[in-house]
């Protein structure tokens, strides 16, 4: 292929076709001259191309406003000139192995390298220059790897495929080489007018004369120096027919700009063959406007005064040049427009100036942009003037002179987003309420727009996923840059953006940012970042947070368990012999009715920023997710956890879910196990798959009616107790006559005294929560001394009473029996009660008493305080009782040869059940049941309510009982009593009071 440049005569020029193609000679025949470019020379040299040309690839690179028109000048000594719109361009690398051309290596002026140059090149021609439209072929440069020689070859004409492929595997073959090619003509792009619409539709067709079969065609898309493959998204399609392929683009924004490229490749052992066609797309854009004015809130100080304002307009810097016009509905001055600026390294700002009266309240500024293409965005601002009388928040630090009932706003600091600060009124004047910010890290920031696009087809949606995810673990690895809500926030929305967007995360890097960057999130020095000021009724962040990552585990391609600081995850199959997952010590077994993998995530601190309505419980565990790949009904899952805090006794459990309807936990198809380890584990068993954990009830489960039986009954044996003493006092010369009487009598009066103490103390500290913590342990320790001390003088009675018994002719004198039972009944509760005060941390609570109950700590069976109380009192009531029983065989002891009539047996009986309900509230018998209260929980339900009450009952009113039968019941005291108050005491008395009465004489 030849060219020629003729300056000739422009009347000429419709003739010289004509002419030159006539010319014939041996070597040369001219069969197709056509031209390709007309220039006029002046000062400038402005050219044309004729029809069928175009400006080359070199002219668009260097000049782009000659891409696309016809038209164009150069300098006058320029060369530049037109090719054939049919035109292919060919760029590649061969590559040669073996050392036959290892010259070409050599110095560039050296005749090893000319002569090596020549004939490689000579060789390649031999190939290439068979191809109908041969032009040119050069080599541009020489590469070691192998050797690897860059070269550059123009066809004039079309080219089929085929062709090509031939030729460069018969070069492939001569040379021992493999060959890389590039083409650029093949393939026709055509492209919208430039530039485009902002938000508009439009599609591109990529064309060929040849069909390619077999191969799919790629777009890409080359903006800001990042090249990104085009896929099928929200905002482009690819649709593709033989010789054809058509991209169509949505909504077109300032991410669709740039260099387009569509390629088909074709391969094979020997050659690389790329057809390539490029064409850029400009577009108009429009911008995101931030309006303010400054003043913010102007500040009048007459009724008829006039106020300077300035409007500013803030968009991000872009190519785009903006018509920007300033307007107003209302405001009459004139709005002075001033010359834009630079108000960061990523701004630019228009201000604009004007004039406001004091007359006026709100007055409505709006700020206009118009691009290229007449397409407008507009932006209005209220300006709200504070007038002489209205109230206003005083300027104070950044915060400017604020109007009441507004908010004022300022731009972050180095920071994408706003800070808020309302001002609320008062009734002398405004004030200023807590900064709210909603200030979000800059690359945070990014992370989040990248996450909105992942999936509109710029770049393959699985790539984009990892770039934002590993993006977003760099970020939240410095909790320190993302320590507020309004970061939470956005972090939380990349996740949950991220997981409506993805179906299927396979590689094991990605999945590996997702499990971080989550874990991240929930490290304990970000607690205060969950939760806005302001309660704003939306779905909280630990909701959606929850939501997110569910369905990001859920997609992923895990086959082995993951392990972070705050979350881990563990998987099964339901081929594995194992159907336990096992999480942060969580452990999940569900075997039954399950298809596919079980996926179990455990998370550290997540209970904590979760809602939750009820205010009678709270979490006590972490929250455990569970899914499968396909959930069937029924399932039954158990779960043990281990709680966060021991479960104190008493205190309810409840197993629950997060329900997403409701935004609450429920317990619907779950249900609690009581197990060994209640109080440090609960289980959970679960007809259906969720996210789980245990509520425990603040407070311990109350018995209905307890505390009124309770204060009823000890303010009962108060009295009693103090009237028992009284007749004690008013009887006692009376009654005193023998040394048996007066063993038993005194053995009562203490036994009284120590139990209306008790009682007395029992009933002061009857409201834990409202007594101070010194009193509360006062309290405890009197109520351990004086309930042992009257233990200890039960004892003291039922020793004499067995001693008198089996003993029948052995006496013990009266000072003997006061030492004896003074050590017994006072110095031994004091011993234990010292012991116990000294030995659990000086009487500290919640080692020695809790300041919840007023009384001893009971942690576990032999555990706690309260056994030094148990103890004790369990050994005195089986001695008690063991006396008790040898007093009723004693009573029982008559002859063999004794009349056994039926009245003899009902007296016996009759002996017996009055001996039982004599005896029985004087030697606290009835104090074994407190053994039941201790041992059942009352979580146990009808069973535990039952001993509950029961004890209550008994052992509430044991000061009227003590005062039944031990003064009213006892006929000597009864009838000195009658004596003293001077009335007739009745004469008749029952067998078995006759022989009671003889025993304690005995």
């Amino acid at each position: 292929m030849y060219y020629y440049k003729l300056t000739i005569d422009n009347n000429a020029i419709g003739n010289i076709t004509e002419i030159l193609t006539s010319i014939s000679y041996d070597s040369v025949q001219v069969d197709n001259i056509q031209k390709t470019t007309i220039c006029e020379t002046d000062k400038e040299k402005k050219c044309t191309c004729k029809s069928g040309h175009k400006w080359s690839n070199k002219v668009c690179e260097t000049n782009a406003k000659c891409c696309g028109n016809n038209e164009c000048t150069f300098s006058e000594n320029s060369t530049h000139m037109c090719v054939s719109n049919n035109t292919v361009t060919i760029t590649g690398s061969v590559t040669i192995k073996g050392v036959a051309y290892e010259s070409c290596l050599a110095d560039k002026g050296s005749q090893d390298y000319m002569s090596c140059n020549d004939k490689l090149l000579n060789r390649m021609k031999e190939v290439y220059s068979t191809l109908e439209g041969f032009d040119i072929l050069k080599i541009s440069k020489y590469r070691v790897g192998s050797i690897i020689v860059d070269f550059e070859m123009t066809i004039v004409s079309d080219i089929k495929p085929q062709d090509l492929i031939d030729r460069s595997e018969n070069l492939a073959k001569n040379l021992t080489a493999s060959l890389k090619l590039e083409t650029t003509g093949v393939l026709h792009l055509s492209m919208p007018d430039n530039p485009v619409k902002y938000d508009s539709n439009h599609k591109l067709k990529c064309t060929s004369q040849e069909e390619f079969e077999g191969v799919s065609p790629e777009w890409t898309l080359k903006n800001h120096g990042k090249v990104s493959i085009i896929t099928n998204g929200t905002e482009s399609e690819i649709t593709s027919v033989p010789r054809e392929t058509t991209l169509i683009l949505k909504n077109i924004t300032e991410v669709w700009e740039g260099e387009y490229t569509c390629t088909y490749n074709q391969k094979n052992e020997s050659f690389t063959i790329s057809h390539i066609a490029r064409a850029v797309m400009d577009v108009s854009l429009l911008p995101n406007i931030d309006i303010t004015t400054d003043p913010p809130f102007p500040l009048c100080t007459s009724v008829d005064g006039l106020l300077n304002v300035i409007g500013r307009c803030e968009i991000r810097k872009s190519d785009e040049a903006y018509k920007v016009n300033w307007t107003s509905s209302i405001i009459k001055s004139a709005i002075t427009q001033s010359k834009p600026f630079n108000s960061s390294e990523e701004t630019v700002a228009y201000e604009a100036k004007t004039i406001v009266g004091c007359n006026s309240s709100v007055l409505p500024l709006t700020c206009t942009f118009e691009n290229r293409l007449n397409q407008t965005r507009e932006a209005t601002v209220n300006i709200n003037i504070i007038r002489v009388g209205e109230k206003y928040c005083e300027a104070e630090g950044d915060w400017k002179v604020t109007k009441v009932g507004y908010t004022a706003m300022i731009n972050c600091i180095n920071a994408d987003g706003k800070r808020l600060r309302q001002c609320t009124g008062t009734e002398m004047k405004g004030k200023w309420e807590e900064e709210s910010s909603d200030c979000v890290n800059w690359e945070l920031s990014s992370v989040l727009q990248s996450a909105n696009i992942v999936d509109i087809g710029l770049g393959i949606l699985d790539e984009n996923a990892a770039l934002v995810f590993s993006r977003l673990e760099n970020v939240t690895n410095n909790t320190n840059t993302i320590n507020s809500y309004a970061n939470m926030n956005a972090s939380v929305q990349v996740l949950s953006t991220l997981g409506n967007k993805l179906n299927n995360i396979n590689n094991d890097s990605t999945v590996n940012d997702v499990l971080e960057s989550s874990s991240n999130l929930l490290e304990k020095s970000l607690q205060n970042s969950w939760t806005r000021k302001t309660n704003e009724g939306n779905l909280s962040l630990a909701e959606i947070y929850l939501s997110s990552v569910e369905k990001l585990i859920k997609v992923t391609n895990l086959t082995e368990g993951k392990k972070k600081t705050n979350i881990e995850v563990e998987t099964f199959n339901n081929t594995d012999s194992r159907c336990t997952n096992i999480v942060f010590n969580v452990t999940v077994k569900l075997c039954d009715g399950i298809k596919g993998v079980v996926k179990t995530a455990g998370f550290q601190q997540l209970q904590l920023y979760l809602p939750h309505k009820n205010d009678t419980d709270q979490l006590n565990s972490i929250v455990v997710s569970t899914t499968t790949e396909e959930e069937e009904n029924p399932v039954e899952v158990r779960i043990k956890f281990p709680l966060i805090s021991p479960r104190p006794r008493n205190v309810m459990m409840r197993c629950v879910y997060w329900d997403n309807k409701t935004r609450d936990w429920s317990s619907e198809g779950c249900r609690w196990e009581h197990s060994s380890n209640n109080d440090t584990e609960g289980e959970c068993i679960c007809n259906h798959l969720s996210s789980f954990a245990i509520l425990m009830a603040k407070y311990p489960v109350e018995i209905p009616g307890m505390n009124e039986i309770t204060i009823v009954g000890l303010s009962i044996s108060v009295l009693s107790l103090i009237l028992s003493l009284l007749i004690e006092l008013t009887v006692w010369s009376a009654v005193v006559k023998t040394h048996t009487l007066y063993l038993r009598h005194t053995a009562h009066v203490n036994i009284s005294l120590c139990l209306l103490v008790a009682d007395c103390c029992f009933l002061a500290s009857s409201e834990p929560s409202e007594l101070p913590l010194i009193w509360c342990q006062t309290f405890v320790v009197l109520k351990h001394f004086c309930y042992l001390a009257m233990f200890f003088w039960m004892l003291c009675l039922s020793i004499t009473l067995l001693h008198q018994a089996v003993f029948l002719f052995h006496s013990v004198s009266k000072k003997n029996y006061l030492r004896f039972s003074l050590v017994l009944g006072y110095v031994c509760p004091l011993l234990i009660v010292t012991i116990t005060f000294l030995t659990n941390k000086g009487g500290a609570e919640g080692a020695y008493f809790t300041h919840d109950t007023c009384w001893l700590v009971y942690s576990g069976l032999l555990q706690g305080s309260i056994h030094t109380f148990l103890i004790p009192v369990g050994i005195i009531v089986f001695v008690n009782v063991f006396s008790m029983l040898v007093v009723i065989m004693k009573l029982l002891n008559h002859p063999k040869n004794a009349d056994k009539s039926q009245e003899n047996e009902k007296a016996a009986a009759k002996t017996v059940m009055r001996s039982v309900v004599l005896l029985t509230p004087i030697f606290g018998i009835t104090w074994v049941f407190g053994f039941g209260v201790t041992l059942l929980d009352l979580t146990y339900g009808n069973l535990a309510y039952a001993v509950n009450y029961a004890f209550t009952l008994l052992n509430a009113f044991q000061g009227l009982f003590i005062l039944l039968t031990t003064c009213l019941g006892d006929k000597l005291t009864r009838e000195a009593l009658l004596k003293r108050l001077k009335k007739s005491a009745p004469a008749s008395i029952s067998d078995s009071t006759t022989k009671l009465e003889s025993t304690w004489k005995k």
